[in-house]
């Protein structure tokens, strides 16, 4: 018989009971787990089992099989399992994958075959319901990535301020000491200050309030930091005035004060005297505590030089950092008006090439090259009207060859006259435009030229031909980009395109030009 794979990692025990539409026969019951069998191993006493319990049955060694002592039908060694005499039951796994199945989550309404059930379904179901891996929690599987990311009190977050992670319970305990939390200054207003960084603000922030650095002397103000070096300039004198007193006080004891060793004049003799011995020691007592005051004070003048020093130098340095800011600042302007300047050059050529290729498209949509073109004009009312106003007194069509490397051509077409027939004629012309294959072509163009305006009903066209003046400049070979037109100014009376003109149907004409093509 064929040896079991004893890798059974990806097994699963039997399916459901519930999940049969139908009543489930005793044979397809797995004897270990008594759910519907699931991969079926047939042991050698006829007992069928999982090959997940079959597997776990057997991983310490052969087992009796428990089935046959309940069945009353025991006998060694048919009814020990064990591995090496136990084979797949594909007939059995064949009937049991065509029973009819469905979901057994509330809410899902699917239905199909245990082999569909198994492949398609089982595991992915939006309606089964699933426990969350770090809390614990049963949600739904479709409810998963959202629980995970917004709901799961044990998920874990990236503080956006610092990305330290930690778990979502201890986010306000984390808020409160993170080093790069926003906070705002109360004084200032000032939004979005680090943590670490708001001590330092605090001290340069131009509206928080501090004692005057003099305060050590009698300055009694209170002023926002950002106007201390105006208190400290308006109130030099004071502050002066302030410091002499102290500094009097430590001049005068040296000066007034005998020596403990000096000889005093007796004023009852009129001799002199060395100091008595109480005197000298209560003279030195009073000297020992002036000493001390005047320790006091020169430490109190001590720091206030400091304050001052320390001023000056974050004045320095502050001065310093916004003129290395200010370079910056400009190189960075700098920078970028280059860039806005190329951007403008490139968005120039940029128009340009479009501005081309929109006109060769509009080239290319009606352009033929057999010397016919048939000129559509729409919105002829519009476009008459604008004529009469002066606003457009003039349209030209499309260009079109005379062959793929002939003559370029294209017609001018006044709708309120031209010349001689303004007011009262459409006049029409042709004109000679500059090709790119001129150098081979004949000059001066000589071919005979036919215009026409079609009538809708094909019945009579009003035509007009002629032949070139080889002498006019208009038929000479183009040194700009279009010659000067030639053709017929009293092409057509506008009376034939009043009422309901056969040459005039849903405010549009057709213009028909014809090149004769012959001797080229």
């Amino acid at each position: 018989m064929a040896r079991i794979s004893l890798d059974c990692s990806n097994s699963l025990p039997g399916i459901p009971l519930s999940v049969l539409s139908v009543p489930m026969e005793n044979k397809y019951k797995c004897q270990q787990c008594l759910q519907v069998l699931r991969k079926p191993v047939q042991a050698q006493c006829g007992h069928r089992f999982c090959v997940h319990c079959f597997k776990q049955l057997t991983s310490s060694g052969p087992k009796p099989c428990e089935a046959c002592r309940q069945e009353e039908i025991y006998e060694e060694p048919i009814s020990i399992l064990n591995s090496n005499e136990a084979f797949p039951d594909n007939a059995a796994g064949r009937e049991i994958a065509s029973l009819p199945a469905r979901c057994l989550n509330q809410g899902c309404d699917w239905t199909g075959s245990i082999k569909e059930y198994e492949a398609q379904h089982e595991g992915r179901c939006e309606f089964e319901r699933i426990q969350c891996e770090a809390c614990q929690t049963s949600i739904l599987r479709t409810d998963k990535d959202r629980h995970n990311e917004r709901e799961c009190e044990a998920r874990t977050l990236n503080c956006k301020y610092c990305k330290i992670t930690f778990n979502f319970k201890d986010i306000k305990a984390h808020d409160e000491i993170c080093l790069k939390f926003p906070l705002q200054c109360k004084e200032c207003g000032k939004k979005k200050i680090p943590r670490e960084k708001f001590n330092d603000h605090s001290r340069s922030c131009a509206k928080s309030k501090s004692a005057c650095p003099f305060n050590e002397v009698g300055c009694k103000s209170v002023i926002d930091n950002g106007k201390l070096s105006d208190h400290e300039h308006s109130s030099t004198m004071e502050h002066l005035r302030l410091l002499l007193p102290m500094v009097l006080s430590m001049a005068r004891p040296r000066a007034d004060a005998p020596g403990p060793g000096e000889w005093q004049e007796d004023s009852g003799l009129g001799l002199y005297r060395a100091p008595e011995e109480g005197v000298n020691m209560g003279a030195g007592a009073a000297a020992s505590g002036q000493s001390v005051d005047i320790e006091k004070k020169v430490n109190a003048l001590e720091n206030i030089v400091c304050v001052l020093n320390r001023e000056v130098e974050r004045s320095s340095v502050t001065m310093e950092a916004f003129s290395h800011q200010h370079r910056l600042d400009q190189e960075k302007i700098e920078n970028l008006s280059n860039k806005v300047r190329q951007l403008e050059r490139t968005l120039t050529m940029k128009d340009l090439q479009l501005s081309e290729t929109e006109q060769l498209l509009r080239e290319l949509q009606f352009c033929t090259y057999d010397g016919i073109f048939v000129w559509k004009i729409s919105d002829f009312s519009r476009r008459r009207q604008d004529a009469v106003a002066g606003r457009t007194p003039a349209m030209f069509s499309p260009a079109f060859y005379s062959s793929k490397y002939g003559y370029k051509m294209c017609l001018r077409l006044y709708l309120n006259g031209d010349g001689t027939g303004r007011g009262t004629h459409l006049s029409l012309f042709f004109v000679v435009m500059r090709g790119k294959c001129d150098a081979l072509l004949k000059w001066p163009f000589s071919q005979k030229v036919t215009l026409m305006l079609l009538d809708q009903n094909n019945r009579e066209h009003i035509i007009d031909a002629f032949r070139p003046d080889v002498t006019s400049t208009s038929f000479q070979r183009p040194i700009s980009e279009m010659n000067i037109a030639s053709g017929c100014p009293l092409f057509c009376p506008l009376a034939k395109l009043a009422g309901k003109s056969p040459y005039l149907r849903d405010d549009t004409i057709f213009i028909k030009a014809i090149v004769d093509l012959t001797g080229l």
